[in-house]
């Protein structure tokens, strides 16, 4: 049984997921502010964490910020205020893995807990280690070496980089990507797609603004060079 933390403090959103997804057969444990669910985090393993912006005592960024910092590689959903763009980017940046933004109904929330599931399933199949450049990555123990130096990827950014060098010098369009890595069941937008290689380029390309890895072809998707 996977076992997922959610970190909220609003009573009412709180008490909605976690009786959703432990119908859903998952094991729940719930903090109501950012230093216990840090605590938590820290101290015990979970499969999936669910982690709020606006929390007492420490909020979702820096929760998120410290535990990527102590090496803490746990699969992180934020949730976001509606329209926040900058928080969505920012929560990336931080290594968040996914986003959902708030109000949000029980049904996404667990299509994208589902869809986040399926990705580090994916990169524990097929490609075992793959080399470009100066980049190493090892799908079965998920680790990134840059110049032989580690580097952070998220469950997503796996997943995405994987299909991408699966498809090696092909075109992979958006929807592809969107339906392989987020799943068909969640709704995402094209762009969402974008913003994820935009993160994904400034983590492995020497020049991100020109990229020589991952290629994109204007009205179509992304191809993997390397």
């Amino acid at each position: 049984m996977k076992k997922i933390l959610i970190i909220e403090d609003e009573e009412s959103i709180l008490m909605a997921l976690e009786d959703d997804l432990t119908i859903e057969g998952y094991e729940v444990s719930c903090a109501k502010d950012g230093l216990k669910g840090f605590t938590m985090a820290k101290e015990q393993k979970y499969d999936l964490i669910i982690l709020d912006i606006m929390l007492p005592k420490m909020n979702g960024f820096e929760v998120c910020k410290k535990l990527r910092q102590d090496g803490i590689m746990t699969p992180i959903v934020m949730l976001t205020a509606k329209s926040q763009e900058i928080d969505k980017v920012l929560g990336l940046e931080l290594g968040a893995d996914d986003y959902v933004t708030k109000p949000f109904s029980p049904r996404e929330l667990i299509a994208r807990v589902k869809a986040l599931f399926r990705r580090v399933a994916l990169t524990q199949q097929g490609i075992v280690m793959y080399h470009f450049g100066d980049v190493e990555i090892d799908f079965k123990k998920y680790e990134v070496k840059k110049s032989g130096k580690p580097m952070y990827l998220t469950a997503l950014e796996f997943a995405l980089i994987q299909l991408l060098i699966e498809h090696k010098d092909n075109v992979v369009s958006r929807d592809t990507i969107l339906d392989e890595v987020w799943g068909e069941d969640v709704c995402v937008f094209p762009r969402t797609v974008d913003t994820h290689i935009a993160h994904l380029r400034k983590k492995i390309e020497e020049d991100p603004a020109n990229p020589k890895y991952i290629i994109g072809v204007r009205g179509v998707g992304y191809k993997f060079n390397g």
